[in-house]
């Protein structure tokens, strides 16, 4: 934790940018009844009666002190899909000496993923251009992407969307306009903080650490 505290604390720095990168299930859900459209002073109205259409996962990244963003709508969240993920990525930052990428434990985050879809040399390349932070287990709260997918949620993801066509449309414009806005995250949680509120967790592994409760 105060690994990525540390990362978060640090200034902008184009050579070694810091880009927090998650995926989330997406359920596509359609209506058997169509809806009855919105009209002055009513809202939408759907039927409570609804079909499953499967599911497809959302890949996305971003960079919180610059806002910008990347997000792609996939069939599947294997290895295959991290890995053309990554690369993406990586050509947004072509001056970059190493991206900075906080992500979370899953057994795809890693550069086997490089490995198995592309060449070795390419792998070997691409994987170069990452440095990993890992969140601690049962803290996704750490990763700021948590934030962004809450605002596309919000924004769309609460709703019905049948195909998964529909779903990247609309995520894509959400993100478009979010980036083109230039919409930064301001983390405010500290290595300091950390050590007051959490203290007990601290202490239970050093009792030394007792010096950092709020006095």
């Amino acid at each position: 934790m105060e690994r990525l505290l540390w990362l978060y604390s640090l200034p902008l720095d184009a050579r070694f940018p810091v880009v927090c990168f998650d995926e989330r299930p997406c359920f596509l859900v359609g209506d058997t009844i169509p809806a009855l459209g919105m009209k002055a002073g009513s809202p939408l109205k759907e039927h409570y009666e609804y079909e499953k259409n499967g599911s497809c996962a959302l890949l996305s990244a971003i960079e919180p002190k610059t806002g910008k963003r990347l997000a792609h709508v996939f069939d599947r969240r294997t290895k295959r899909e991290y890995a053309l993920f990554m690369k993406e990525l990586a050509a947004r930052y072509p001056k970059a000496e190493k991206i900075r990428l906080v992500q979370d434990n899953l057994n795809t985050h890693n550069t086997s993923s490089l490995y198995e879809t592309f060449p070795a040399e390419e792998a070997f390349a691409l994987a170069q251009r990452f440095e990993f932070y890992y969140t601690p287990k049962k803290a996704s709260w750490l990763n700021m992407i948590e934030i962004e997918f809450s605002a596309i949620a919000r924004a769309c993801l609460h709703r019905r969307i049948a195909t998964k066509a529909e779903l990247a449309q609309e995520v894509q414009a959400i993100v478009k306009e979010r980036a083109a806005k230039a919409i930064k995250i301001k983390w405010q949680f500290s290595i300091e903080t950390a050590r007051t509120k959490l203290n007990r967790h601290y202490e239970a592994v050093q009792a030394d650490n007792a010096k950092y409760k709020p006095t």
